[in-house]
């Protein structure tokens, strides 16, 4: 309960009326980065990921961009593991930057939050074309929405109900939902 009293005290659990990424609306929303520009509160969650995950022998993170950059580097830190990012390109993820992917390098992909896990699934999807083994998913927050095909370490788990347009209660208020995050519809 400590670890999401800090989401709380940073404002980064919010209610309102929310367009998620994978279309469906929801009356509450986690804005990590609402944390994570506390440095000591982004080191309390992250370390409860890195307690779970320090000996599954990573050789690099990855954070899809935007969200997962900052978890994924201060879980780097941590661990003393190199640290990389994908991002999209013409809304396709894609590794850039002269970062590479060696064969045969366990990686554990790092998020802010996984609810679909459409991210995750991408920036795995360049992983393992470039000849890397995906080993896990670590994230601050699992929204315990899908089940993936990898083993997920979060350091908390929240469900918040999603509505399709044509059920939501907000909606049917007449009130417009906000589209926050990155990643374009």
């Amino acid at each position: 309960m400590e670890l999401i009293n800090l989401f709380k005290e940073s404002g980064a659990l919010l209610e309102g009326h929310f367009l998620l990424s994978s279309g469906k609306h929801s009356q509450k929303y986690v804005q990590c980065e609402q944390l994570m520009q506390y440095p000591d509160r982004a080191r309390q969650v992250v370390e409860a990921v890195a307690e779970k995950v320090k000996d599954l022998q990573i050789d690099v993170i990855v954070g899809p961009a935007m969200g997962g950059i900052r978890a994924a580097y201060e879980l780097g830190r941590q661990l003393n593991i190199r640290t990389i990012f994908t991002e999209r390109v013409d809304n396709v993820m894609t590794l850039r930057r002269g970062f590479q992917i060696h064969e045969g390098e366990k990686v554990l992909i790092m998020e802010d939050v996984v609810t679909t896990g459409k991210s995750s699934m991408e920036a795995a999807k360049v992983i393992e074309t470039l000849g890397g083994q995906v080993i896990g998913i670590g994230c601050l927050v699992d929204r315990k929405v899908s089940a993936l095909r990898l083993p997920i370490y979060s350091a908390v788990e929240l469900y918040f109900k999603a509505y399709d347009q044509k059920e939501c209660p907000e909606c049917e208020k007449g009130s417009q939902p906000v589209k926050p995050g990155s990643r374009k519809q």
